[in-house]
């Protein structure tokens, strides 16, 4: 599902540009002079909204956006460590580490607005506390040249991982540090009658089922496209997105659903407590919601618009009704259970399945 990181520029619709008007960001710039922060991960996705996103809402609004970059982890410290003083107004977070935000208290609800009901029903957090700014969900990818010359069919489950005829050739990033090996373990637990309060299914039977499978456990998928460029790796849990990244550098990769579903996967973003101007964060968080802002970050940075309405430019449509089919039965995992429990499962991953 290759989604080009940059799309010939051409005019926006008029209707999307009208959605300025309709969320009131209409001010005149000379008559404000407010700044809004908002953290967000440096690099590319920091590219794509200060020089195709957030201009046109500084252009109707006056109000100026300033990003404060680093990770989702350096983005969270900052909040906690500036909890009764906050210096952002806006910040996002992965979907895990948004729902320990809420839980300490650094998230405020996100105003009502048209907006909240277009995006995802999945993507509305706890209440709308946070809402998903953009989508994506973990499924399996494989190596497409392997598979044709072994003349094995696509992967269609979680299951697959633990086909014999895969020995030695499954690569899973590590559930202690990555949520796509997290989400792969959770769905195998899930098929083994676990849930997110029980995984004992899961790791009592992972190392006697998918364990020989194993090539390696890598700490992150940066090592992906040299393991299946040198046929070491068969099949691994990845993204849509991150698939169409390697397809895009000429590695031969696809993307599989899994028909137990694939696990959503977003980037959220919330209001930040106790912010000094909630008015112009609100303002901010609506917009990057809405159509105009979802459409720019589409086209500029591949962003999976988590509004449902946005209609895709001609060049990435397949791809976005291919998502669109994936999320029908994507599932989602309860992060509450996942990051109060994460420290222990942790150890036993380190102890039970790595070592």
């Amino acid at each position: 599902m290759p989604i080009p990181r940059s799309l010939s520029v051409t005019a926006l619709s008029t209707a999307a540009i009208a959605l300025a008007a309709g969320l009131a960001l209409s001010v005149p710039a000379a008559a404000q002079t407010k700044t809004v922060y908002i953290g967000m991960n440096g690099g590319t996705m920091e590219k794509t909204y200060t020089e195709n996103v957030f201009p046109a809402f500084e252009k109707a609004t006056g109000i100026k956006v300033v990003v404060v970059p680093g990770t989702s982890s350096d983005i969270l410290a900052k909040l906690q460590a500036q909890k009764d003083n906050p210096q952002m107004h806006v910040v996002f977070l992965d979907d895990g580490l948004m729902y320990r935000a809420i839980g300490m208290g650094l998230c405020q609800k996100t105003e009502p607005s048209p907006v909240l009901d277009e995006v995802y029903p999945a993507a509305r957090l706890k209440g709308d506390m946070a809402v998903g700014v953009n989508m994506g969900m973990t499924g399996l990818a494989y190596n497409k040249k392997m598979f044709d010359e072994k003349g094995w069919a696509a992967p269609t489950s979680w299951m697959d991982l633990a086909d014999p005829k895969y020995k030695g050739k499954i690569v899973v990033q590590s559930a202690a540090s990555s949520s796509f090996g997290l989400h792969a373990f959770l769905m195998y637990n899930r098929i083994q009658g676990g849930t997110e309060a029980n995984v004992d299914p899961g790791f009592t039977t992972w190392r006697k089922t998918i364990g020989p499978n194993v090539l390696e456990y890598i700490p992150s998928s940066a090592k992906i496209a040299e393991m299946v460029q040198t046929g070491e790796a068969a099949i691994f849990p990845l993204t849509p997105t991150g698939v169409g990244s390697l397809k895009e550098k000429g590695i031969p990769v696809e993307y599989a659903q899994p028909k137990e579903g694939s696990v959503v996967l977003m980037v959220g973003q919330c209001v930040v407590a106790k912010n000094p101007d909630n008015e112009s964060a609100q303002k901010l968080a609506a917009y990057l919601l809405g159509q105009e802002a979802q459409l720019a970050a589409l086209r500029f940075g591949a962003q999976i618009p988590a509004n449902t309405k946005v209609q895709a430019p001609a060049e990435v449509a397949d791809a976005m009704n291919k998502f669109q089919g994936y999320m029908k039965n994507a599932v989602t995992v309860d992060w509450d259970v996942i990051n109060e429990k994460r420290p222990d499962w942790n150890q036993r991953w380190n102890k039970e399945i790595e070592r």
